[in-house]
């Protein structure tokens, strides 16, 4: 079965290094011609993924025509891209597996409303789990759900494609909770961040992350996603990894932003994307139509319109005391 990846960033790459490790040949699309060039003739990716030397095995086009022949496709574009992305291509393979994680900005959809849109008659599934793409790429253990939007049926036939000796995937046919567990937890980290940046210590970061997690649960919950699912390798497996290191674009951001940078500054300058600054505010949004509290998540839509961070924890820690499994957050 021929298999590419749509999208060379870091993630993106790092998949198809993986996937190339049995001898398998990827294609892997990039929109830069550049680039295209630089992984053929170099087996490199010095702007997005630097530490890894690529196995010759991944092959580089900038040709969506050449992608559009394959069986399966990694999805791994930008969320807020990946609708136009996937619509340009001139047709579309059996299995789109996808690996961005974000909702998408005046739709409120999650990717696999996109990814079925934009490409009809693709079987869907979801790639999500505690990944850093540098670990990844160098072939270090990991573990990620694999949610099918077609079964176990759909399972039996990618799993062969996507499994690896040191990258586990696990069944799920939950592809709402695999999607909104690494869409949430990605502006989740961003509040991590915010804490290590002021120096606010490991006890306030615990707490953060378990009242984030109830935040998740509230919202997977009344989206229809599964509790057990959001306990997993998608939900609070990825929410711990994303949430304490600077190797997580989203928690840098978020440190950033603690140590007093400008959101706007730090939004212009960088080169890949944290995809939890576009996530929080149809978050916010979302969560208000569901009637679900997510007072984290609001906090770090008001850093990312520029909020004071000092002010804004201020105001999270006066909140009323209450009980802890309270559904009003």
């Amino acid at each position: 079965m021929s298999v590419g990846v749509l999208g060379a960033g870091a993630w993106g790459t790092a998949l198809a290094q993986m996937l190339a490790s049995d001898g398998r040949e990827v294609l892997l699309w990039a929109r830069e011609e550049e680039l295209v060039a630089e992984i053929n003739a170099q087996h490199t990716n010095s702007i997005f993924l630097p530490s890894a030397d690529l196995s010759p095995e991944v092959k580089a086009t900038n040709d969506l025509a050449e992608m559009a022949a394959l069986d399966t496709l990694l999805v791994v574009t930008p969320a807020q891209h990946m609708g136009s992305v996937l619509a340009a291509m001139p047709r579309h393979p059996r299995d789109l597996v996808l690996c961005s994680k974000g909702i998408e900005a005046g739709t409120g959809r999650l990717m696999n409303h996109v990814a079925a849109d934009a490409a009809p008659g693709s079987a869907i599934a979801v790639l999500s789990g505690p990944t850093f793409a540098h670990e990844v790429a160098a072939g270090l253990p990991t573990a990620v759900t694999l949610a099918c939007g077609g079964g176990e049926e759909q399972w039996e036939r990618l799993s062969p494609v996507i499994a690896r000796p040191t990258f586990r995937p696990y069944f799920s046919d939950d592809v709402t909770g695999a999607e909104i567990g690494g869409s949430v937890k990605n502006v989740l980290a961003i509040a991590c961040g915010v804490v290590d940046g002021l120096g606010l210590g490991q006890n306030a970061r615990a707490a953060l992350i378990a009242r984030g997690y109830a935040e998740m649960l509230r919202f997977g919950e009344a989206l229809g996603a599964r509790v057990e699912t959001l306990a997993g390798l998608c939900g609070l497996g990825d929410l711990v990894l994303t949430c304490s290191s600077t190797s997580s674009r989203n928690f840098s951001l978020g440190k950033a932003l603690g140590e007093g940078h400008s959101a706007v500054d730090l939004m212009a300058d960088r080169r890949t994307v944290a995809e939890g600054a576009h996530t929080a505010p149809v978050l916010v949004e979302l969560a208000a139509r569901h009637g679900v509290a997510m007072p984290i998540v609001t906090a770090v839509y008001g850093l990312i319109k520029g909020n004071d961070p000092r002010a804004t924890v201020s105001a999270l820690l006066s909140r009323p005391l209450r009980a802890e499994q309270e559904n009003a957050g």
